[in-house]
């Protein structure tokens, strides 16, 4: 149980650490409304991390195989919404140097922001590569009782929630304790640097 418990969080921290553009966009939602709105987002991230460690302890390289045909859809759809948020951000940056520091953020808006990440971190390609990678290697091959299935799967999610919260937090400290005209310039370096990202998507072969 303990060794399931390990391999969960191993594989969770090993999904959700190396995710750049997941992990910038987690950091400038934090920025643009607080952590709140951030910590949804990061928690949509974690879900998909779920589904992934799910996925894995109960087919597993069965739907690797399955997945390998639409790696260069699941990468030109996951390239063109990174650019489709990057562009966004960087034409709406003016919001940010007269932004006011305390917002109020509907129920909604943290619903849209949930579904948001979850869609974006589940059709990300290097979330794929780590999940066929490193989630699959530690799984292949071993038979898991269903307790032991659980503590995997849940040691995967809390690992990758609590570095996703981790963002989250960063984003809204950098909120309080930036100047409105410092922060909306790093808003457009984080987002230069996820269009940066999704060339990365778009031009290196996967695998």
């Amino acid at each position: 149980m303990i060794e399931s418990l390990v391999g969960g969080v191993l594989a969770g921290y090993g999904i959700a650490i190396p995710v750049g553009a997941i992990a910038v966009l987690i950091v400038t939602t934090g920025m643009r409304c607080g952590f709140p709105c951030a910590a949804s987002a990061g928690t949509g991230a974690a879900t998909a991390d779920l589904f992934y460690a799910l996925v894995a302890v109960i087919a597993g390289v069965a739907v690797a195989e399955a997945l390998e045909p639409w790696a260069q859809p699941i990468r030109l759809v996951s390239a063109g919404v990174l650019i489709a948020i990057a562009v966004t951000g960087l034409v709406r940056r003016r919001r940010f140097e007269n932004v006011a520091v305390e917002v109020v953020v509907r129920r909604g808006e943290l619903v849209r922001t949930y579904g948001r990440f979850l869609g974006l971190t589940i059709i990300n390609p290097l979330t794929v590569v780590y999940f066929a990678s490193m989630v699959l290697g530690t799984t292949a091959g071993t038979t898991r009782t269903l307790p032991e299935m659980i503590v995997f799967v849940a040691g995967a999610f809390v690992a990758s929630l609590s570095w996703q919260l981790l963002l989250a937090g960063v984003g809204a400290v950098a909120r309080r304790g930036l100047s409105p005209r410092f922060r909306a310039v790093t808003t457009v370096i984080g987002n230069i640097f996820i269009l940066g990202l999704a060339a990365r998507i778009l031009f290196q072969p996967i695998g």
